[in-house]
């Protein structure tokens, strides 16, 4: 497991109220599914990867795992399914006051986010991505 040194220099370079939100939600992501690389996708630090070919025959690259700061909130990307449908949207409702779209979970504050539960979530992601479940 390796860990891009440009994730620090990105967290750093965040404004001081979503700095500590994004270092805090990135701690624990990284603690919870250690034995993913963790490395930069542009403004995306992203966890682990996986392939997928498109409908085209063309094979793409994603992280399994993903967080970045947007403009009006945080963004955590669980990029899994299950029975369906993705985790995140799933299991909305146990997320906390956030707002959540596909695989995409999008908090104003920390502590609207329920940080067990996404933790709970990326494990999961893992063990489905590990099993080749990684869409719907």
């Amino acid at each position: 497991m390796t860990v891009d040194p440009g994730v620090e220099q990105y967290i750093e370079s965040l404004p001081d109220e979503r700095r500590e939100a994004v270092r805090t939600v990135h701690e624990r992501v990284h603690a919870e599914v250690p034995a993913l690389d963790v490395r930069m996708w542009n403004k995306f630090i992203g966890y682990g990867t996986y392939r997928y070919r498109l409908a085209n025959g063309k094979e793409n690259e994603w992280f399994v795992i993903g967080l970045t700061n947007q403009k009006r909130y945080v963004s955590l990307y669980i990029c899994a399914a299950e029975d369906g449908g993705y985790l995140a949207e799933q299991n909305a409702e146990r997320l906390g006051k956030v707002n959540v779209g596909k695989s995409c979970v999008r908090f104003t504050k920390l502590d609207n986010l329920d940080l067990d539960v996404a933790a709970e979530l990326c494990r999961r992601a893992v063990e489905l991505v590990d099993e080749g479940r990684f869409g719907i």
